[in-house]
């Protein structure tokens, strides 16, 4: 089975944030950073990435997606900084 990644982008610290899932990580946030996608992201410059999880089947990837959206926004923050406590980018570490 392929696997998946869950994702959390920020427009910057504690500022909007979007939950996605892809089997691509490297090339989606690539998408997004150039404004690709459209949408949410792109209306909203969202481009940095702040979290992945990596998951070794795409549903259960998904299944996370689902659940964090429907996490209260404290929770979303407090996932981020206990992994990632200056918001730093990532997607550097990706390539």
């Amino acid at each position: 089975m392929a696997s998946g990644f869950c994702y959390i982008l920020a427009h910057r610290r504690n500022g909007v944030l979007y939950v996605g899932v892809t089997r691509n990580l490297p090339r989606r946030i690539y998408e997004h950073r150039m404004g690709l996608l459209g949408g949410f992201t792109s209306r909203y410059g969202v481009t940095r990435l702040v979290l992945y999880e990596e998951y070794p089947r795409f549903m259960d990837a998904v299944q996370r997606e689902k659940n964090i959206k429907h996490w209260p926004r404290a929770w979303k923050i407090n996932l981020i900084e206990a992994g990632n406590p200056e918001w730093i980018d990532l997607y550097d570490q990706l390539m």
